[in-house]
């Protein structure tokens, strides 16, 4: 029962293409015992979801591999990158990497990889979220959502 009130409160959020709200984070807290750290770096994540971005986006711009010679390259980078900050924070709330694979992973290199896009550099701008999402959240609640980043570019790489 739990699992299944989880999800649809992560699917209500995700429908909306949004981050979870705070009420809705507190319910899940009280009604199903989610760790206080989860709680609390989702709500740093949602509310510093753009900034997280565009320093992962900003950080990775710097190598060689990941490079954006166009507007609408970086422009797809930054949607991306939001897409699997949100979900990384919805797994990490459910305790689940099932959703990374289910809504995100599934298909997506083969996708990916037919379109030319370079899965060493979705990895790597990746990995540069995830730096920037423990500057954002801390040392220990770092640690928390970084097993979703590592799953996300073990599904990719």
């Amino acid at each position: 029962m739990m699992e299944n009130t989880i999800t649809a409160v992560i699917t209500s959020f995700d429908f909306q293409g949004k981050y979870i709200d705070i009420g809705a984070l507190e319910q899940l807290k009280h009604d199903y015992q989610i760790d206080e750290l989860r709680v609390e770096a989702a709500a740093l994540i949602r509310d510093n979801a753009a900034e997280i971005v565009k320093g992962a986006v900003a950080q990775s711009l710097h190598t060689a591999e990941s490079g954006m010679q166009t507007t609408r390259r970086y422009a797809a980078c930054v949607r991306d990158l939001d897409f699997y900050l949100r979900y990384s924070t919805y797994a990490m709330v459910a305790g689940d990497t099932a959703i990374l694979d289910e809504r995100v992973l599934d298909g997506l290199k083969d996708t990916y990889l037919a379109l030319g896009v370079s899965l060493a550099a979705t990895v790597e701008a990746i990995q540069a979220m995830r730096e920037v999402t423990a500057e954002v959240v801390g040392v220990d609640a770092s640690r928390e959502v970084g097993v979703y980043f590592d799953h996300l570019c073990a599904g990719l790489s």
